[in-house]
């Protein structure tokens, strides 16, 4: 299935309407603490995706994943991480902290990429990365006197743990081997839920309290991990990764809205580096490509070879 380009944008913006709902939520909880809050979403999560997986794929699934290699299982590990940073995050810090830590992820997923890959970087994302690093180390740093830190450095392990799945899936793609990042999920789920458990028990959540994270996991999780998946067949990578950027617009006007919890300026100042590192790298990034593919496109107009740029000697 093949979303139009303009229902893919569209579909995109609700995706990251719903992942935004996770602060607001958690923030009308009456009793559940961190790690039983982890533990429940994850939970509900694994619960929905045990039947959305196999009536969108099949019942063949189940087979596919027992034949699939390390990497499903890396990708899934990495998952848990993500889910289990996040939400004990949400716990410990403001929305906004946590959201605007999770949005440097691409630059995380870059930086990764040159540390354990030896990817080149371009002065560009390195630029990026930096200013984002100022962003977040300005918000941190302002917080360790009012004990905010923690849950800003527990948040870090979400946009870290993404940007080692995001390595690993792109390495084996290469090598010619798709990972398919829905049942990933779902053992992201299985793995979150495990971990949190005996950390959580004895389960003290009232029924009002499951309820809201039966939501989560169905409406917050696993519903939009299928979408983001329909949309990303339709959208480039940076498309995906500035429409993303939504999540944390939404996040922080529903908690204001819906919680009456207000960024401090501290949080809007880091805030407005790490987003606007992100949205000038990935602008020029698309500078770069759109110019180079005219470039092509010229040559091959006149030469009709569209590789004669790589020559030695060919036109430049």
């Amino acid at each position: 299935m093949t979303l139009r380009h303009g229902r893919a944008v569209g579909l995109m913006v609700l995706v990251t309407f719903l992942w935004a709902t996770a602060g607001v939520v958690t923030r009308q909880l009456e009793q559940a603490q961190a790690f039983e809050i982890t533990f429940w979403r994850s939970f509900f999560t694994l619960l929905s995706l045990l039947v959305i997986l196999p009536l969108w794929q099949g019942w063949g699934v189940w087979r596919r994943m027992r034949q699939e290699g390390w990497v499903l299982w890396a990708s899934g590990a990495c998952w848990a991480v993500m889910f289990t940073a996040f939400m004990l995050g949400l716990a410990l810090t403001s929305v906004a902290n946590v959201l605007i830590t999770l949005a440097a992820g691409p630059l995380f997923t870059a930086l990764v990429s040159r540390l354990l890959f030896r990817q080149r970087l371009t002065p560009r994302t390195w630029g990026a990365i930096a200013v984002a690093g100022l962003g977040i180390g300005w918000m941190f740093g302002q917080q360790l006197d009012g004990g905010h830190w923690l849950g800003t450095l527990v948040a870090l392990g979400a946009p870290i743990g993404g940007a080692v799945n995001w390595n690993l899936v792109q390495r084996s793609q290469a090598a010619g081997h798709q990972v398919d990042l829905v049942p990933a999920v779902l053992i992201g789920a299985l793995l979150s839920s495990l971990f949190a458990l005996p950390l959580a028990w004895p389960l003290g959540a009232s029924v009002h309290d499951v309820t809201l994270l039966a939501g989560l996991g169905l409406g917050q999780l696993a519903i939009p991990c299928v979408l983001a998946v329909l949309c990303a067949r339709s959208l480039s990578p940076p498309e995906m990764s500035l429409l993303a950027l939504l999540e944390v617009l939404f996040g922080i006007a529903l908690a204001w809205l819906g919680a009456n919890e207000v960024p401090q300026p501290y949080v809007l100042q880091g805030g407005a580096l790490v987003l606007g590192a992100l949205v000038a790298n990935e602008w020029l990034g698309w500078r770069e490509r759109e110019g180079h593919y005219r470039i092509q496109t010229l040559v091959t107009e006149h030469t009709g070879d569209p590789h004669e740029l790589e020559h030695p000697g060919g036109r430049r």
